[in-house]
């Protein structure tokens, strides 16, 4: 009889585990696969798809895309999706290439895959600017090219003047801060992943807290509709909006790492998806609503 019942507690007890494990992986599984989620009004779709590791997007005048491949180890690219939806690589043997911004008649790129350069790409040339460590964000306000790392208590944010090529350090030990943007109110803000926060450059070397509570911020975008956040989580990340009164709207959830979002130019945006390497569009209410009156 012991031998009976011991043989039962073990055939309980496999099947527990079991069930268990079946249950774990169906929650990742679903986690995965659950499909990305819009607020009320707002509506997305897949725009590109197999474009692995999407992290920074840059349209172009001619209906092209640029987008950063972030793999690492000279193995990153940034690849063009034209209009007709044709793809070239135009840069390639980077290492986790990141952010991107328009400037002086080109485009700069970062790498975040150690030490590397900043550069310009222009007219079919790559020019070197300047040298740094896993940056990740850019921001460029025709003067001068901001720039920041994503390290761990020894970040730094960065400003290059264009006319000089002179390079200013502005902060020192900074903590897995990734994306910069400057705001209509003239604010030029920066992420701080680890802790969940969003801060402001000032004057006085404080950097307020202008957003908290986030989970793993990354890139940032403002525009007339608010600042735009993406949140890089593997599993049910979101891209929040914050309005000029501070009221935090989820527009999209169930997001896979997403990164960098842009405007479309058309009243709509851009988001990279780098979790499910893929490039989502993003129309909102207005631009709906416009298309089924006409």
């Amino acid at each position: 009889m012991p031998h009976i019942l011991r043989k039962r507690s073990t055939r309980i007890a496999l099947t527990a585990t079991a069930s268990l494990l079946a249950a774990t992986l169906g929650f990742f599984a679903w986690q995965s696969f659950y499909p990305v989620q819009a607020a009320s009004g707002w509506d997305v779709e897949v725009l590109h798809r197999d474009v692995t590791k999407a992290a920074s997007l840059l349209p172009q005048a001619d209906g092209s895309l640029l987008v950063s491949r972030e793999l690492d180890d000279g193995r990153g690219s940034i690849l063009k999706i034209t209009a007709q939806g044709d793809r070239v690589v135009v840069i390639d043997n980077l290492s986790k290439p990141d952010g991107m911004v328009a400037a002086e008649g080109g485009w700069v790129f970062s790498q975040e895959g150690g030490l590397a350069p900043v550069s310009l790409s222009r007219d079919g040339q790559v020019t070197h600017l300047f040298d740094g460590e896993s940056v990740q964000g850019l921001w460029n306000d025709g003067d001068h090219l901001y720039a920041i790392e994503d390290r761990k208590g020894n970040g730094r944010l960065m400003r290059y003047d264009w006319r000089s090529g002179q390079l200013d350090v502005l902060r020192t030990g900074l903590s897995e801060t990734e994306g910069l943007t400057r705001c209509n109110d003239g604010r030029l803000l920066y992420t701080e992943k680890a802790n969940g926060k969003v801060r402001a450059l000032s004057e006085d070397g404080q950097d307020p807290v202008v957003v908290d509570g986030l989970r793993n911020p990354t890139f940032l975008f403002c525009d007339q509709r608010g600042l735009w956040i993406s949140e890089d989580n593997t599993h049910r990340a979101r891209l929040l909006r914050i309005d000029a009164d501070g009221t935090r709207q989820t527009v999209l959830s169930f997001l896979k790492a997403p990164q960098a979002i842009v405007a479309d130019g058309k009243g709509g945006y851009l988001l990279a998806e780098g979790g499910r390497n893929r490039v989502l569009h993003l129309a909102p209410p207005v631009e709906r609503n416009t298309a089924q009156r006409d």
